[in-house]
């Protein structure tokens, strides 16, 4: 297998993702629309690489301005050593410290994304949003998920604890291209897949607001003319609902 056929699996994958995923992405934009029409918060997370559709939807030409991420500075691409944030999402508590010094209040929405699942810190934050009426959407792998133990002590895996689970449909392991000669598997899906149905999920959600009669709170690019002004506009009716700013 070569390059052109890794981009052929993402494509499939991403149709397989999204064909079969679409009640459960229907209901996820529905929650999303909710929190935004009553300016609850929306937040989203994920360990390390899982991190990158946090990065994918904040502050984001033609998303939604008030998405914000959970940056964990031991949990991102950024840590060195990058080892430090495998020992980290394994740590039991941690996850709900995480969550205590982020603002998620009662009818907010956490979207947590995490391939296996398996690692305590998402499981410890999707425990205690339902402890406190937060509403979860996971992205995770549940191939995957379900070849594996969980690490959390309640023996759960992520979407054993959220309200609703979109699954990725990748490959166990994540890496899904095979090389004659070569015993282990490249070409990782679930970013490219993860974004794609993030994205979609997103502007699921714009459709609904719409469909509600409410203005959806979506970024310009600043290098449009009129962009800084129409989303300091969006900045200031949203104060209260951003967080990264």
């Amino acid at each position: 297998m070569n390059g052109g056929d890794y981009i052929k699996i993402v494509t499939e994958t991403i149709d397989a993702a999204y064909g079969t995923q679409r009640e459960e992405l229907t209901q996820a934009a529905a929650e999303i629309a909710q929190a935004v029409e009553t300016k609850h918060n929306v937040f989203v997370f994920g360990c390390s690489h899982a991190g990158i559709l946090a990065e994918e939807v904040f502050y984001r030409t033609g998303g939604l301005a008030v998405i914000n991420p959970i940056f964990f500075p031991g949990m991102m691409l950024n840590t060195r050593p990058i080892t430090m944030t495998s020992a980290l999402e394994r740590l039991p508590g941690l996850g709900r410290i995480i969550f205590e010094k982020n603002r998620v209040q009662r009818g907010d929405v956490l979207i947590l994304h995490s391939v296996s699942g398996r690692n305590a810190v998402p499981v410890d934050m999707a425990l205690l949003a339902r402890e406190r009426g937060v509403r979860t959407i996971c992205i995770t792998n549940l191939a995957y998920s379900g070849a594996v133990t969980a690490r959390h002590p309640s023996g759960k895996r992520l979407f054993e604890v959220c309200d609703i689970v979109v699954d990725n449909k990748g490959d166990v392991g994540d890496a899904a291209v095979a090389i004659d000669g070569l015993p282990e598997r490249i070409g990782p899906t679930s970013t490219a897949v993860g974004t794609a149905l993030i994205n979609a999920l997103v502007i699921d959600a714009v459709n609904q607001m719409i469909a509600d009669g409410t203005v959806p709170p979506v970024l310009m690019s600043a290098n449009l003319d009129g962009g800084d002004a129409h989303n300091e506009q969006i900045f200031r009716e949203y104060a209260d609902n951003i967080f990264y700013m």
